[in-house]
């Protein structure tokens, strides 16, 4: 069975700011907005930079991300992408370019 392995967090404000922002987009009565806004800004839901870059979690986010190590910064996409396979699969299926592969 796959298990985490426990890396010490660097910098636990900017670590802690990225985390709750991500989570709060995340949350279920927001995570159809942030697809919104991805789709709007033609990125793909995966592509954790361009979305942090685009500002779309916030400016104040994207410059908090940028601060990181480069161990926090893996273990911010990490939880990212654990949270976009997290959304509803009817979301998913109507937001299916944001997820295809091509």
């Amino acid at each position: 069975m796959y298990e985490k392995a426990l890396i010490p967090i660097e910098d636990q404000q900017s670590y802690g700011e990225v985390h709750a922002a991500i989570a709060s987009r995340f949350a279920a009565g927001n995570v159809q907005n942030l697809l919104k806004d991805i789709a709007g800004a033609g990125l793909r839901i995966r592509d954790f930079e361009g979305v942090a870059s685009a500002g779309l979690f916030g400016e104040a986010v994207a410059a908090s991300y940028k601060k990181l190590g480069n161990a926090d910064q893996g273990q911010i996409r990490e939880f990212y992408l654990a949270a976009v396979e997290k959304v509803d699969p009817a979301l998913r299926a109507k937001y299916l370019k944001l997820y295809a592969y091509y």
